[in-house]
């Protein structure tokens, strides 16, 4: 957060993503803006939008300030206890990060404000990452058709979440992508009545969309931003651990009847859903990246790392520069978690699924209390 002035009076601006949240304090008086959008002409469709949208607003709303379509958040100091600024603020942030893309996306006549501060990724990566997420996709659905659509509609159902929360891991899409993965991971975790077999066709249906996206489309929501806020909450590590431990346990049917590939992925799921759905603690971040650097060595080595952890074809870990690296990490976070507790020996190397299953386990059993 960039600060400046006193008690008294002061300004204040911070970065959610593509937006810029700025603010100031004079005469007992707090208030937030961001930018969302230009409209040179007036449009009813986008006004009606807006206005439809502010119902849905606890703290913020929507506003129009000349031809800028802005969010704006103020209260007197008075009434301005610390959870109202900090749920109001985070409300402003989050929202107008998301709602900025989807405008511009709706409507194309409108154009975006504020981006000054966005880190462009080179296009040699944006291309890297472009086949990889093409090929992910390719590669599951190839797997799929292979399966009975009925008997299997479970792992097929495990495959196509893995895949969602591994392209927000790995890809780390921005805008309207972004918004295309946590699409298809609603069509799934939607409360209705439907049958898992129609919930996996309709996420089937939008990863062939997804699929199908122009690469000059897909390369505008790839790029580097940077948070105040955390879109998701931190929870308790029994949690993380009892996830783990379902995937795992659902996993071994598969284990069991030969079905390597399903297994990998249910193990997969049980991780990255975690990594999606909740505000990990940063060492358990580390150790995902790990995992997903053993699981996916093509992906790393086309993003320029050097030394790959694991080598397919041999079936070969680089079982020292592993376990380093686990070792690594707790100490470098051992004065926050002293308790903290992976097992390097635990770690099994007979088989890319063996890896998997042992690596996981020992994340599930960390004790991560601070005293």
């Amino acid at each position: 957060m960039i600060f400046s002035g006193d008690n008294e009076r002061f300004n204040f601006e911070f970065f959610q993503g593509s937006k810029v949240i700025r603010g100031r304090m004079e005469n007992g008086l707090l208030s937030a803006e961001v930018k969302l959008a230009k409209m040179v002409q007036p449009s009813v469709p986008v006004m009606r939008r807006l206005l439809e949208m502010n119902f849905a607003l606890y703290y913020s709303r929507y506003a129009l300030q000349e031809n800028e379509l802005c969010m704006r958040f103020d209260t007197n100091i008075e009434t301005a206890n610390p959870s109202k600024l900090y749920y109001g603020l985070k409300e402003l942030a989050i929202k107008s990060d998301k709602q900025d893309d989807l405008l511009v996306q709706d409507f194309s006549f409108l154009e975006r404000l504020d981006q000054e501060h966005i880190y462009e990724i080179p296009e040699a990566e944006k291309q890297v990452k472009h086949e990889a997420m093409q090929s992910w996709i390719t590669e599951t659905l190839d797997k799929i058709a292979t399966v009975d659509a009925d008997k299997f509609s479970g792992g097929i159902c495990y495959l196509l979440l893995a895949l969602v929360y591994r392209i927000d891991f790995l890809i780390a899409p921005e805008g309207q992508l972004l918004n295309d993965l946590e699409k298809i991971s609603g069509i799934y975790f939607k409360k209705d009545d439907r049958q898992m077999v129609e919930k996996n066709r309709d996420m089937i249906e939008e990863f062939k969309k997804l699929r199908d996206k122009p690469k000059e489309e897909v390369f505008k929501n790839l790029f580097r931003s940077r948070y105040t806020f955390s879109i998701v909450t931190p929870q308790p590590h029994k949690t993380i651990a009892d996830a783990i431990n379902e995937a795992n346990q659902n996993m071994l049917w598969y284990r069991d009847n030969n079905h390597e590939y399903f297994a990998n992925k249910i193990i997969e799921y049980g991780l990255t859903y975690c990594q999606y759905s909740y505000s990990l603690p940063k060492p358990v971040s580390l150790l995902v990246e790990i995992y997903m650097q053993v699981n996916y060595p093509e992906y790393f080595k086309a993003l320029g790392y050097t030394q790959p952890l694991y080598m397919p074809v041999a079936n070969k870990f680089e079982q020292d520069i592993i376990a380093g690296r686990v070792r690594q990490i707790q100490n470098q976070w051992r004065q926050k978690y002293p308790l903290m507790n992976f097992n390097t020996d635990q770690i099994s190397y007979a088989s890319l699924l063996r890896f998997n299953q042992s690596f996981t386990n020992q994340i599930e059993l960390l004790n991560l209390n601070n005293e």
